[in-house]
């Protein structure tokens, strides 16, 4: 993925041909090494296809798995009805903090324009 990556960005950059040095280039200036037999598949099989139509006919490829899924998991049933004083007490113990005053931004604090 990572070889795509940074074959897509070349492409966008410019240059409609990136050859496997490209790619490792580009790959090495961000710290990530490239995988040199998966990057030369990549590239044998990108050599002299039109970048478009090779998206084009991914996007039909994914077309046919849908994108319908099925609905979420149901809800949790309700817990029984004992333990109502215990929710009671440990909302009581919950206390909230105040934010420190607001001060200004610029370390000014005289309130003048800027």
């Amino acid at each position: 993925m990572k070889h795509m990556a940074a074959y897509l960005m070349l492409v966008l950059g410019g240059n409609d041909s990136p050859s496997a040095a490209d790619v490792t280039a580009a790959l090495s200036s961000v710290g990530i090494e490239a995988d040199a037999d998966a990057l030369n598949n990549l590239i044998s099989e990108l050599e002299g296809k039109d970048l478009e139509e090779v998206l084009a006919s991914g996007n039909e490829l994914l077309a046919k798995f849908g994108s319908g899924g099925g609905g979420g998991g149901g809800g949790g049933g309700g817990g029984g009805g004992e333990g109502g004083e215990q929710a009671a007490a440990k909302e009581e113990e919950v206390v909230e903090e105040e934010a420190p005053p607001a001060t200004d931004m610029f370390g000014g604090g005289d309130g003048g324009d800027y």
